[in-house]
């Protein structure tokens, strides 16, 4: 069983809600840039229309680009009472699906509540979603960035090593230099249990590297008939259809 890092999402699409339920320890990054149109502040659901995004607004401290502020300091923003129309928007999409109101009163609170910082937000959603799905993932939060970009597959990117495929990361996140970042067959890595799956860049709305281990699979949808089958909607999407079966399709 992997180890895995992600970023953190707002009502995640159902391929990060598959790497908790079968990853090793899953670390969630707080510490990367905030990066616009991604599932950061950002979920997808099935309407009459088809996919539909629900944006949550953000901001940034006070003398920041926003893309330039960390993951963990920005800020939910109140702007155009956005809580109100997202549920308004999940309660108009998913009204007939056949468990949304089972679900309700578990997840109306989070478009009921003020939030001061977004990666808190997700963070209790997360932890609300394992609990309605019934899965028990390891999650831990990352202490400073992770830096191990990959170019072109799910893999190492340290400058210098020779890796292109694989688990990048060691589990020793505080380390520096290849032997400690990556999944190289350097002898100073370690063993392949401590290797972490790194899907920061895997898991996104635009340009996601390939992940060959995700494969969604249909399930019921209450606009499939019009739309066919929309994979990797948010997790949202395979709640309020499956009920206590959606565990089964992770």
């Amino acid at each position: 069983m992997n180890n895995i890092l992600l970023s953190s999402t707002y009502f995640g699409p159902v391929q990060w809600y598959q790497k908790l339920a079968h990853g090793g320890v899953c670390l969630v990054e707080r510490h990367d840039h905030f990066i616009k149109q991604t599932y950061r502040n950002r979920c997808v659901i099935a309407t009459t229309q088809g996919p539909q995004a629900l944006t949550v607004p953000v901001e940034s401290p006070q003398g920041l680009r926003i893309d330039k502020t960390e993951m963990k300091d920005v800020r939910v923003s109140d702007h155009g009472a956005w809580r109100h129309l997202h549920w308004q928007a999940l309660q108009s999409a998913y009204g007939e699906s056949p468990f949304f109101e089972y679900y309700a009163d578990d997840l109306r609170p989070f478009f009921e509540r003020k939030w001061e910082f977004l990666f808190d937000f997700n963070l209790a959603i997360t932890r609300k979603m394992c609990e309605l799905l019934d899965i028990e993932p390891h999650i831990e939060l990352t202490d400073e960035y992770v830096n191990c970009y990959d170019h072109g597959t799910i893999g190492c990117g340290y400058n210098g090593c020779g890796r292109a495929q694989g688990p990048p990361l060691h589990n020793d996140t505080h380390a520096s230099g290849c032997d400690a970042v990556c999944g190289c067959d350097d002898a100073a890595c370690g063993s392949d249990d401590d290797l972490i799956v790194d899907y920061r860049d895997a898991i996104r709305p635009k340009h996601p590297l390939p992940d060959p281990s995700f494969v969604p699979r249909p399930y019921y949808q209450v606009y499939q008939q019009r739309h066919g089958f929309l994979p990797n909607l948010s997790i949202l999407d395979l709640l309020f259809n499956e009920g206590n079966e959606a565990v089964l399709y992770l």
